[in-house]
């Protein structure tokens, strides 16, 4: 559930972490330049979630770039969210998408973009990406930064 006001439920409380994903409230904000095309980055260099099969844990390095409209992510809210992934059961493809289209609901952006950078499981590293819209003409939208899983080498 988003709150659509300055009304914002998480920032300055004490909040614990939401059971689920689906019950963690992400929050929006104005965005201040809504006539302004720019991108705003969210790196989570130490995301967590659980293989559904094995219970085991999942890492991975997620960024996050949009190009905002009317709205901006509440970053405490964001914050929250994606810590209700760590006792989640979900496959790296779900756990990416999953996140991308909540923020995308939520949020309503020009542009949104979600890499996910996940650590090998069995050996093999999987990285998976999402994307809703066109960047917009003239917007300078940054390479990830995240290198290909190279192992050892």
């Amino acid at each position: 559930m988003a709150h659509e006001d300055q009304h914002l439920s998480q920032l300055g409380q004490s909040v614990g972490i939401p059971e689920s994903p689906e019950k963690a409230e992400l929050e929006r904000v104005p965005n201040p330049h809504p006539d302004t095309n720019y991108v705003a980055r969210f790196t989570v260099p130490e995301f967590t979630s659980i293989c559904p099969v094995t219970g085991q844990p999942d890492f991975a390095h997620l960024v996050i770039d949009y190009v905002p409209d009317q709205w901006l992510v509440e970053s405490k809210s964001l914050k929250l969210f994606l810590t209700s992934f760590r006792n989640h059961g979900a496959f790296h493809e779900d756990c990416t998408v999953h996140i991308g289209k909540r923020l995308v609901d939520l949020l309503e952006p020009r542009w949104f973009r979600i890499g996910g950078y996940w650590y090998p499981r069995g050996g093999i590293p999987i990285d998976v990406f999402w994307q809703y819209g066109t960047l917009p003409d003239g917007v300078w939208a940054p390479d990830q930064g995240v290198a290909p899983y190279r192992g050892r080498g």
